[in-house]
């Protein structure tokens, strides 16, 4: 009689550790990935970016990045003189290769709710594609890249402080 007790003390402790480690996991799992929303060929789809940084998540110029699709975007928002320049480094394919033929713009909600429209050329020395933002007010600003790629149309959400 007392081994069988001993058999059913140790199968339901292993169940309860069992069950304990799945539940362990899976809060880890989901404290540990940052998510953003992004937008490719009129699909709103979600990308997960864990802590554990793939080659094609990480950021290579110290930008925030979104993935979508065979593209890479990163945008590093840096203030000068007063005002916010954004560069956008746009790529493309497992080698990472700068897209230099598309037509870019930021669609930037300022804090008073206006949304506002700035084309980003493209730098061929910097390879990458550009805009300077007159200073405003102190805050944090959401962003809308939208690229189109002969054809192919590729969106990714950001934000900065100014």
């Amino acid at each position: 009689m007392k081994s069988f007790k001993l058999v059913v003390f140790v199968v339901l402790a292993s169940a309860g550790l069992f069950i304990l480690g799945a539940c362990s996991n899976q809060a880890s799992d989901s404290s540990n990935t940052n998510s953003s929303t992004t937008e490719t060929t009129g699909k709103t789809e979600t990308v997960a970016n864990s802590n554990k940084n793939t080659d094609h998540s990480q950021s290579r110029k110290g930008g925030q990045v979104v993935e979508t699709g065979k593209y890479h975007l990163e945008l590093v928002p840096e203030k000068e003189d007063g005002a916010t320049h954004l560069d956008l480094y746009l790529l493309t394919g497992d080698k990472h290769e700068t897209v230099s033929n598309a037509k870019v713009t930021a669609d930037i909600q300022a804090l008073d709710g206006k949304l506002h429209t700035v084309p980003l050329t493209y730098d061929a020395q910097g390879k990458h594609y550009a805009a300077k933002l007159d200073k405003g007010a102190a805050g944090q600003y959401q962003v809308r890249i939208n690229a189109d790629i002969s054809g192919d149309k590729v969106n990714g959400r950001f934000n900065f402080n100014q």
